[in-house]
């Protein structure tokens, strides 16, 4: 029987990302897309319910897209409820304009969120992202990035087809798959665990013509954390990373650690 897959991302249809995406899985099997209408990055797993979403159906580089008005999460979910009305055999989140690697990134991700969103459904998800060099990269106009995508391309369409065969290991819910942007034609790849931080966060204070005080959230990269985790994978050593993720977030912990706070 022929594999259902879809294919989404937080950049907008429009990205080359998306485009890139779906050519890593599309001998795979029945592909659909649906994913924002416009740029939702940083958003994570927010979810509209207090509007009507609209699906806008159009081509985009020559491939069928449903264009979602609204977050990641929610071309997910109109994605398998009202486009495929049925559940995919799974779903691929990517391929985001800039890396998405630490804690700091997986609950903010848009990216992340739309596959958690699908892996709560019991569907195997994995979530692509191409390290930039440029950090603006990420938040431009994305239809117009430039990038050669041979390499993270085949890195998906091996792992894809790999979990449509055989499924994703027990506790595991999605696969967060990050390739650094100089990747060899045959990368090294890791499995990593989540780095505590990459972002050094800081806050700037600026003023408007009038005096009054605005703010922006800004900060550096952490440019290196511990052997094993994925900013190491990443930025040190110029490896692709792949961290098996959980959606149960319960601490790993004896229950008795804590009763000496209740």
């Amino acid at each position: 029987m022929t594999k259902k897959i879809l294919v989404t991302n937080d950049d907008g249809v429009y990205s080359t990302g998306i485009h890139a995406a779906y050519k890593s899985v599309e001998e795979l099997g029945d592909v659909t897309v649906s994913a924002p209408m416009t740029q939702q990055s940083g958003v994570g797993r927010s979810i509209s319910i207090f509007e009507p979403l609209r699906i806008t159906q159009t081509t985009v580089n020559g491939i069928e897209v449903n264009a979602i008005a609204g977050t990641p999460t929610d071309s997910v979910i109109l994605g398998i409820f009202s486009v495929m009305k049925q559940m995919p055999d799974m779903i691929v989140s990517g391929f985001n304009i800039g890396e998405n690697i630490s804690t700091d990134t997986i609950t903010t991700s848009g990216t992340i969120g739309a596959a958690l969103e699908g892996a709560s459904y019991g569907i195997p998800a994995i979530a692509a992202s191409i390290q930039v060099m440029e950090e603006g990269d990420k938040f431009d106009d994305n239809r117009e990035f430039k990038h050669d995508y041979d390499v993270a391309i085949k890195v998906v369409n091996r792992i894809a087809k790999k979990v449509l065969e055989h499924g994703l290991p027990e506790n595991v819910d999605l696969l967060n798959v990050n390739i650094p942007h100089h990747a060899e034609n045959e990368p090294e790849i890791e499995i990593t665990r989540l780095a505590r931080k990459f972002f050094k966060t800081d806050v700037e204070e600026r003023h408007d013509p009038r005096g009054r005080p605005y703010y922006w959230i800004a900060g550096d990269l952490v440019v290196d954390e511990e052997e094993g985790t994925d900013v190491h994978a990443i930025m040190h050593n110029g490896n692709v990373s792949v961290t098996p993720i959980s959606l149960d977030a319960t601490s790993p912990i004896d229950f008795s650690e804590i009763e000496h706070l209740l």
